[in-house]
């Protein structure tokens, strides 16, 4: 029987580590920097635990490309924009510009039909299509947000017709 030469304890036959103080058995403890001064912490190791690492390295955001798609389009154009600018990505690129483009053309419209609905009068067939149409304006953009972010989580490149041209020019060269 074995004991460590790092705290006394003794340590049975074929151990590599002491189990009392994590200790590698034989080896020689570091020599005292100071008349005090512990040893440095080894941790002990298990081979039935080892370490675990995260799955992916660190990317220019620290997000998982799919993650940082579906933030492109969490605040619409804005979140678009700040993706665009600090992760240079092409999946998250595209994301990005395709967000701004869609919900930036929506935002728009949304503004357009304020000031018309402001400058028209009192009328009541009016009011009515104006209701409508900032209905459907909203309907179509909550719809639009719940689907491109869920096809950006699932790791697909969603083009919605007549923005995607205009999301790869803005994103420059998307693979």
């Amino acid at each position: 029987m074995a004991f460590c030469t790092n705290c006394g304890s003794s340590i049975s036959d074929g151990v590599s580590f002491c189990p009392k103080c994590g200790a590698a058995v034989g080896a020689v403890p570091p020599p005292a920097s100071g008349p005090s001064a512990p040893p440095p912490y080894t941790p002990p190791y298990n081979p039935q635990y080892p370490p675990q690492y995260p799955p992916y390295p660190a990317q220019s955001t620290g997000l998982q490309e799919n993650v940082a798609g579906l933030l492109c389009y969490v605040l619409g154009w804005l979140t678009g924009i700040i993706f665009l600018v600090i992760d240079k990505r092409p999946f998250v690129r595209f994301h990005a510009a395709q967000s701004i483009v869609v919900f930036g053309a929506l935002h728009v419209l949304q503004i357009i039909l304020t000031f018309v609905w402001v400058g028209g009068g009192y009328h009541p067939g009016f009011w009515a299509i104006h209701g409508i149409l900032s209905g459907l304006v909203g309907l179509v953009t909550f719809i639009a947000w719940i689907v491109l972010m869920l096809m950006a989580y699932q790791g697909k490149r969603f083009e919605v017709p007549g923005a995607a041209g205009l999301a790869y020019t803005i994103a420059g060269k998307v693979q």
